[in-house]
């Protein structure tokens, strides 16, 4: 039995357990989010979670699906403010770096292969993953990158420093400058 308390009210479950994961997921991993603990963060009975989410994972999904919705727009910002194409693709690429930076659990829940498999994601996951892909494959064709291999590599190089600086492997300040110059080298050809 659900009891309502000060912080959920009556229609809003859904947004009221999803704020709260997003929440629990700033400080911790997602692999380690129990439903109960989105109840208690969520302030309802320890069985609400399960009229939202159909189980552990269903919650996994949401998270990424919410992180990924996040990487998205940061990305899209970063691009549609830039004065030129060869920014645009530099700045596009901050942005993600920047994202696995600052929301490292957030970024590895979207890269989670048991959460979101490759080549089945859900329905939400396909096309937030196909808007990544335009953006910087737009981003990278009208900077003069070729599709297909160019797109691709710009692709891996921000994903490998954004997860390699998360990692503690280098500062902020240097992955981005790695990323500008291995961009600018890119778009020179």
């Amino acid at each position: 039995m659900s009891s309502s308390r000060s912080g959920y009210h009556h229609g809003d479950l859904a947004h009221a357990l999803e704020t709260a994961a997003m929440q629990l997921l700033v400080d911790k991993p997602a692999h380690e989010i129990s439903l109960r603990e989105v109840a208690r963060a969520a302030d309802v009975s320890h069985n609400a979670p399960y009229h939202h989410f159909s189980d552990r994972r269903g919650l996994l999904k949401v998270l990424a699906e919410r992180s990924m919705a996040d990487l998205v727009a940061a990305v899209r910002d970063a691009i549609a403010a830039a004065p030129d194409p060869a920014s645009a693709v530099i700045e596009g690429g901050a942005a993600y770096i920047r994202y696995a930076v600052e929301h490292p659990n957030g970024f590895d829940v979207i890269y989670d292969p048991t959460v979101c498999i490759p080549g089945e994601p859900s329905e939400t996951m396909a096309p937030l993953i196909v808007e990544l892909e335009e953006l910087l494959s737009t981003a990278s064709v009208a900077a003069g990158l070729e599709s297909g291999s160019g797109v691709t590599g710009v692709w891996g190089l921000v994903h490998g420093l954004g997860t390699l600086c998360a990692a503690g492997h280098f500062s902020l300040d240097d992955a981005l400058a790695a990323s500008a110059d291995a961009l600018t080298r890119m778009l020179r050809r």
